[in-house]
Order: structure tokens, then C-alpha cells, then sequence
């Protein structure tokens, strides 16, 4: 194929038209493991609140290369230097930077996936790429782990104000109707400058990044954090690690054969190698959809009861509170439920429970977001602000929260 048929546009709603910069760009988007992102939505269960945010990874990775691009620009414009082998190397670590993400995306790493995170997963894929492309992803790769000698460009893929979360914050928000999360990355990316080569906003841009800080407080609360996204996705876990159980003890259940080889084998980081990361590759939510569909008419209480919840989103109660909830205050409900049911009290931890949530906008233990003033010095944006909210917003807010079925109510 000729190169200029590589160089294709896509039409997004957020920004208009994207432009893929190079050939390589092209290839890498048309690999089935970038492919699968198509597949996997970027609001996890969030559609049963707000029924437009369907909206998929695969939008998400090119809206952040679209970002990246118009930094590039406007970093090259204020004479940073960014050589085309960088430039290059940071479209293609910020669009494979989720391309480890597991189906309904943070389910399974809590269920399936025995504590591995999706960015190492996304490492893997991104070294399995590079053996398949000849090497061509090798500074994409040291710049996404941290050790090129340039730290603003990890700065770019992954900080408190990287291109990640600009651009999940516009698509979300637009995606799912939630207004108040909808941020202004054209001007946050216009005020952009590199210091002692650290990345910084200057001094005009304290407003936008404000902004930013607020809008992104407001998204976890009305959005990711929604008590009914928050109990699909307690829910969907319960369902995978039941699954998980019920294969283990010899159950053989109907689903696709790379998530009952995820079911049956406990996949550390240690065991993730070229056959286990192909197997990963195939799996996306249909796969989970599929699954439940089946498992609602399943013979296990537990299995069928918890599948048809999700399938026909009729969910179990979540209560929030500000006071610490005691696990003797589930002892009741627990008993009753397990009555009802003719299950063992153990059985009820999958449908009665307690947890917590934390929402913490700006973090001060991370690495700071930097205001550049005029006199050229550098400070943390928390002390340059004079928004009193903007030193709560680095405050950790901790809601806790119970579950169980309606009818106990």
C-alpha cells in the first residue's frame, strides 16, 4: 500500500477532523490489538445512568493523539525542541497508552486478572508491537516507562494535567451529558510552555487549569463515581470472581474460550507471555456481555441472580454516607437474606457488603502542575491560585457505602 493512502482522517465529534500524522500511526491503529479497543467502552458500566456514554477506547486513544499533536505544535512554536523521532514517539505513546485495558475496563483487574494494572498490560502490548514493527517503538517505549532524559514528555502522556485526562474529561462529558466536566483543552494546551524541562502552564492559563481541577472533582462525583455506575461495577466483579470460583471447583461455565482461560488459570505478571497477552488481546465486552446473558439462566444462585442484575438493570440498593458503616450492621440483612434464600451466610458477602470511594481532584503528594510566572519562576499551582477551593480540591474526600438486594429494604 502507498503511503498516501495511510494517511487518513477521521471525524470525530469533539474536535472535528483527525489527522493520522504517518504510516506507522496507520499501522499501529489498524492492529487487531488497537482494533479491540473498539470494543471496549470508555465509560465502563456508566451507560445504565447516562444512556449516550457508549462511547468507546478506541475514540478516547485518538482523541489524546489529536492532543498531542496541537502540543507538539505549540510547544515547537515557544522554541522547545522536539526532534521527529520524539514527536513520533509521542503519538505513538499516548495512543497505545490504554491499549492494556481489559473488557468494561477496571472490572477485571480487580476479578480476572490477578492484580496486574492495565498500563503494564499496555507495556506488553506495546513491546509485543515493537518486536512485530522492527524496533520502531523502542523511545515510545523508554519515554512511557519514565527514563528518557526529557521528563516533560511523561509528563505529556501521563500526569495531573496530561493529554489522558484532557481528553477523557471533554469526551466524557460530552458523551454522557454531564456539562459541568467539560474542560477547555484548546486553551489549557495554548498555555503550555516547557521550564528547566518540566512542563508548565504559564501564569494566564491559572484559570483554565482551575477550571480543570473543578470539572474533573465534579466528573468522579456525577459520573464515575455515580453510586449506580459504582454498584454495576461491584456487581460485574462479584460476577467474574464467582465465575472464577465456580470453573476452578471443575463447573464448566459457557463463555468464549479466552475468558474461560482466564477463568481457569490465575494469570499473575510473572505469567503474562506472548500466548496469555494473544488471549487477553481477544477479549472485550461482548465477551462479558455474552457471558451473562448465558450465565443468567445458570443453576448457581449466586451466578444467575447477580447476571440478571446487570442484564436487565434491575440492581442492588447502594446507600452513601459520610459515617464509617461497622460489618456487625450487615449482620441482620445477612441473616434475613440468607433465610430467604436458603444460602450460607458466606454466600450473602456477594450481595451484601460495604466499601469506600475516594475523590481527590489535585493531588499534592504527585507530581505538581506548574504555573510559570512572568519573572520566570516556577510554582505549584495550589500556592499561585488565589481560589481558596482550590486548596480543598487537594483534599481526599472519602464516602463509604453498603449494598444489598431491594427487598430487604
Amino acid at each position: 500500500m502507498s503511503q498516501i493512502n495511510k494517511l487518513k482522517i477521521f471525524n470525530d465529534p469533539i474536535y472535528g477532523f483527525i489527522t493520522i500524522p504517518n504510516a506507522l500511526i496507520y499501522d499501529l491503529i489498524q492492529h487487531p490489538y488497537f482494533q479491540r479497543l473498539r470494543r471496549i467502552t470508555q465509560m465502563g458500566l456508566s451507560y445504565l445512568v447516562y444512556p449516550g456514554a457508549n462511547h468507546t477506547r478506541f475514540h478516547h486513544a485518538l482523541g489524546c493523539m489529536h492532543l498531542m499533536q496541537k502540543a507538539v505544535d505549540v510547544l515547537r512554536f515557544k522554541e522547545v525542541s522536539i526532534s521527529e523521532e520524539e514527536e513520533n514517539a509521542l503519538y505513538i505513546a499516548i495512543l497505545l497508552h490504554d491499549i492494556g485495558h481489559g473488557p468494561f475496563s477496571h472490572a477485571m483487574e480487580k476479578s480476572i486478572v490477578e492484580d496486574v494494572h492495565h498500563e503494564e498490560i499496555s507495556l506488553l502490548f506495546m513491546k509485543q508491537l515493537n518486536v512485530e514493527f522492527e524496533g520502531q517503538l523502542s523511545l515510545a517505549i523508554k519515554i512511557f516507562e519514565g527514563d528518557y532524559h526529557r521528563k516533560f514528555m511523561l509528563q505529556l502522556i501521563s500526569s495531573q494535567l496530561d493529554m489522558d485526562r484532557m481528553d477523557y474529561l471533554k469526551r466524557d462529558s460530552f458523551y454522557s451529558g454531564v456539562a459541568e466536566g467539560n474542560v477547555n483543552s484548546e486553551r489549557l494546551i495554548q498555555m503550555m510552555n516547557v521550564e528547566d524541562d518540566f512542563l508548565v502552564i504559564e501564569e494566564k492559563g491559572i484559570y483554565s487549569v482551575e477550571k480543570f481541577l473543578m470539572s474533573r472533582r465534579l466528573m468522579y462525583w456525577q459520573a464515575y463515581l455515580h453510586k449506580t455506575s459504582l454498584v454495576g461495577e461491584l456487581i460485574l466483579t462479584r460476577i467474574l470472581k464467582r465465575a472464577k470460583e465456580l470453573t476452578l471447583k471443575e463447573t464448566i461455565l459457557p463463555c468464549s474460550e479466552p475468558l474461560q482461560f482466564f477463568m481457569q488459570n490465575k494469570i499473575s505478571l510473572e505469567a503474562f507471555n506472548t500466548i496469555t497477552l494473544d488471549l487477553f488481546s481477544q477479549l472485550d465486552d461482548f465477551d462479558i456481555i455474552s457471558a451473562l446473558k448465558s450465565w443468567q439462566r445458570h443453576d448457581d444462585f449466586i451466578l444467575s441472580s447477580l447476571s440478571k442484575m446487570i442484564i436487565n438493570r434491575d440492581l442492588l440498593k447502594i446507600k452513601l454516607t459520610s459515617e464509617k458503616v461497622a460489618i456487625e450492621d450487615l449482620n441482620p440483612l445477612k441473616e434475613r437474606f440468607a433465610l430467604e434464600n436458603n444460602i450460607s451466610i458466606v454466600d450473602t458477602n456477594y450481595f451484601i457488603f460495604k466499601g469506600k470511594i475516594k475523590n481527590q481532584a489535585y493531588d499534592k503528594e504527585a507530581e505538581p502542575i506548574r504555573i510559570l510566572k512572568k519573572d520566570r519562576t516556577v510554582e505549584d499551582v495550589i500556592e499561585s491560585s488565589d481560589q481558596l477551593n482550590l486548596k480543598s480540591l487537594s483534599k481526599s474526600v472519602t464516602k463509604y457505602y453498603i449494598c444489598f438486594p431491594k427487598q430487604l429494604i
